[in-house]
């Protein structure tokens, strides 16, 4: 047993050295361990065997060296002969690599500056190369910076964009391209503040030079109207027409200028300049570019927009004094049309910075404001030349803006209105001239000495009387000297109404229209306010009436020469349908028919004037057996009166005559029924019937003619019936017939018979106590007073009777 576990020992020991004798030495740790885990003392018996095998290898080396020993011995007796050799061929190697390094140091300098200038053509290759994409950038730049110091802003934006997206991205990788590109946003704002910055400069500078501009503008307008107005002129004559004719439009006159005066005239003016020669609009086109490169255009327009807005209303705010002159009014509407003219050629010049719906939503803005001032200023003008100035420059100023294809129907309206300011202006200029001309009359005839005298007067109004033709000099004419100065004023007020229609666009028929209408305002109210403020004057006798009654009939008779007046300017004939008439007809009616009224009114204050001077003696005892003074004085007043009422119509002096007449027996019946009058004997009565008589006398003596019969008489016939019934004392008659148509005493009134009757009787009784004490026991008298009773309860009863029944 014990000899198989020591073979089987052997046996793994001599595994355990073959192993450790085919492995590498890295891998002999698990063959070891595995001699330590066998059984014990395996280890030394490993080490005994380990020791044998180490002593056959050492045996077969030494058999191997004593085999290869003699070899070895030749070899190194070899070599020790090579060595020789070897150290010979050494210091030939050396001396040749010697003499090689002496000669290679010199081509390795020349190698090494040969690599040198290689890297550094290399080098230059690059940075050439580098440069060359560089170098445009570079000079992109720097002609950026030129066109910002040129103000070539337009240009520059092109640059910038061109750098961005053509130059910068091909050598983005450098610092100095990076800068470039923060820069280029830095100097586009720069631009966009310059350039708007410029804009405001160019702002401010229109609205400096709207005046200037709108000046030009409205001097060409005026030169184009006085070139039609010359062609016009021209054609016209060359037709042989009416010198006056309207058919659309009407050019003013120019002084008689044909139309190769007017081309000369044009010729000689002043080079025609436009907005563009008077500003420079570049900023505008410059800063429109510039923001719609940089793609805000939006934003530029809408700030434009809103500063002309702005500007839009400054100009169209007038100064507070522009009504005084017409520099105010030419100023204004210059600056108006240098605006307008402005953005007329920015609407044209550039696409879309203003559009037609703004300019027309600024033009009807500026053209409500315009009306409102126009119509606000206006109505302070008292000037009609002033008035017409302003129309003058109303009508340039239509024309002007029109021509820049402006719609301007609403200022040739407003014209109408002006027109009747206008209108309204000249009435009160003329109602001065007519009240000028009145004070300064003399109401009476016109004398003429001589027939030049006489040529002189019928030249300025149309008078003509065969009679007075026939009569010799000197002679006088009817009417005063007023009556032509008026009728010359009214002409010049025609005259002057026409210069208002000319060049309004209108029809010969419509400015005949207005000058009728206008002339007829002057007669129907300026004219006879003025007759009827002068007829209504203090100082007017009855004399300066009748004169102003023969001149309002002169007047109304040279109506129809009036017209014909009117017809030959506007050449419209006065049969035309809608022509219309002249109302002065009317109006000298009227003044005569006040006149005529003022005359009856004087008339019959006259007349109060001598019955205030009447002195009775109420109780006097018998009449003085005359009438008294102031009556005479009176009927002495109404016959010098009535003589010169020769001149007036027959129904005039008719009708004042009888009015006067009907006013003094009014005016003496009152005397002789007034209240304060208690008393009133009856040789007052007497008296008071001799001036009646003497009333009665003037009347019958026809102091005007055309009466019939008694007519005037009739006038005084309640006094007389009245005076006839106390004289007579014939009351049993009067109460007897009262109420018949055939009575005696038709005309006597029960009560105003009762009234003089009870102041009668207390005169009677007065006179009695005065001349007798005893009076009452005096039969006769007695009996009369019983008898006044009597008729005094009759009367009585017929006045309650009357008042019953009424």
């Amino acid at each position: 047993m014990a000899e198989g576990e020591s073979l089987e020992t052997v046996t793994e020991h001599e595994r355990i050295l073959q192993e450790i004798e085919s492995t590498d030495t890295a891998c002999v740790g698990p063959t070891l361990r595995s001699v330590y885990d066998d059984q014990p003392n395996a280890h030394r018996r490993f080490m005994e065997k380990l020791d044998a095998r180490i002593r056959n290898h050492d045996r077969e080396i030494e058999k191997m060296c004593n085999f290869h020993h003699q070899g070895f011995v030749d070899a190194i007796t070899e070599l020790l002969k090579v060595r020789a050799d070897a150290k010979k061929l050494m210091g030939q190697v050396s001396d040749t690599n010697r003499r090689l390094q002496d000669a290679g140091r010199e081509v390795t300098a020349q190698t090494e500056e040969v690599i040198r200038c290689r890297v550094q053509q290399r080098n230059m290759a690059t940075t050439v190369e580098k440069l060359q994409l560089c170098i445009p950038v570079l000079e992109m730049y720097s002609k950026l910076k030129e066109q910002l110091e040129s103000k070539r802003y337009y240009s520059a934006l092109k640059t910038m964009e061109q750098l961005e997206n053509i130059y910068i991205p091909r050598v983005s990788q450098y610092r100095f391209c990076q800068i470039m590109a923060e820069t280029l946003p830095k100097l586009r704002e720069e631009i966009k503040e310059i350039s708007m910055s410029d804009l405001k400069d160019f702002l401010e500078s229109i609205r400096k030079h709207s005046d200037k501009i709108g000046e030009t503008a409205m001097r060409q307008a005026q030169l184009h109207r006085t070139f039609n107005s010359a062609v016009q002129k021209q054609v016209t004559l060359t037709c042989a027409k009416p010198l006056y004719g309207l058919n659309g439009r009407t050019p003013l006159h120019h002084n008689g200028l044909n139309t190769e005066e007017a081309a000369d005239e044009d010729d000689a003016d002043d080079e025609v300049l436009t907005a563009h020669d008077l500003v420079d609009f570049s900023p505008v086109y410059r800063c429109l570019h510039i923001y719609t490169v940089l793609g805000d255009r939006e934003t530029f327009e809408n700030y434009y927009r809103k500063q002309r807005k702005k500007q839009a209303r400054l100009v169209l705010q007038p100064q507070a004094n522009m009504h005084e002159t017409v520099e105010g009014y030419r100023k204004y509407f210059n600056q108006i049309v240098g605006f307008f003219v402005v953005e007329d050629h920015i609407l044209h010049a550039t696409q879309g910075l203003v559009t037609r719906a703004f300019t027309d939503e600024l033009w009807n803005m500026a053209l409500s404001k315009i009306i409102a001032v126009l119509r606000t200023h206006s109505s302070y003008c008292n000037d009609p030349d002033l008035v017409l100035e302003l129309k003058n420059l109303i009508v340039i100023l239509a024309d002007t803006l029109q021509g820049y294809g402006f719609p301007v129907n609403r200022l040739f309206d407003l014209l109408f209105e002006v027109r009747d300011q206008y209108n309204e202006t000249l009435l009160k200029k003329w109602a001065l001239v007519f009240r000028e001309i009145f004070e300064q009359d003399n109401y009476s005839p016109i004398p003429v000495e001589n027939e030049e005298e006489y040529k002189a007067v019928i030249s300025r109004f149309p008078f003509h009387d065969a009679e007075i033709e026939k009569q010799q000099f000197p002679k006088k004419l009817p009417m005063s000297q007023s009556v032509p100065q008026i009728y010359a004023q009214v002409k010049e007020f025609i005259y002057a109404s026409l210069k208002f229609s000319e060049s309004l666009h209108r029809s010969s028929t419509e400015v005949d229209d207005m000058l009728r209408k206008s002339t007829n305002l002057l007669l129907t109210r300026t004219l006879s306010s003025c007759l009827q403020n002068l007829i209504k004057k203090p100082h007017i006798g009855l004399t300066e009436l009748v004169q102003i009654i023969i001149n309002t009939t002169h007047l109304e008779q040279a109506c129809k020469y009036l017209e014909d007046f009117i017809t030959n300017i506007t050449n419209v004939s006065p049969e035309t349908v809608h022509t219309t008439r002249l109302y002065g007809l009317s109006t000298f009616k009227d003044a005569r028919h006040a006149a005529e009224g003022e005359i009856y009114t004087k008339l019959n204050q006259k007349i109060d004037e001598f019955i205030q001077l009447a002195d009775y003696e109420w109780c006097m005892a018998e009449s003085d057996g005359r009438a008294s003074g102031y009556l005479m004085d009176l009927i002495n007043f109404l016959r010098s009166t009535f003589q010169v009422f020769t001149h007036l119509p027959g129904k005039v002096a008719q009708t004042a005559c009888m009015s006067a007449c009907k006013h003094l027996a009014t005016s003496l019946m009152q005397m002789l029924l007034d209240s304060e009058l208690k008393q009133v004997s009856m040789g007052a009565i007497q008296q008071f019937n001799l001036d009646v008589i003497q009333c009665e006398l003037f009347a019958s003596s026809e102091p005007v003619p055309g009466f019939q019969g008694d007519t005037l008489q009739l006038a005084f016939i309640d006094l007389r019936q009245l005076l006839d019934l106390f004289m007579v004392w014939d009351w049993s008659t009067y109460l007897a017939d009262y109420g018949q148509p055939t009575s005696k005493y038709l005309r006597v009134n029960p009560s105003t018979a009762l009234a003089l009757l009870e102041k009668v009787n207390r005169g009677i009784k007065d006179t009695s106590k005065k001349n007798n004490i005893f009076s009452q026991f005096r039969k006769n008298d007695r009996d009369r007073q019983k008898l006044i009773e009597t008729v005094v309860k009759q009367l009585r009863s017929l006045v309650n009777g009357m008042s019953q029944h009424s």
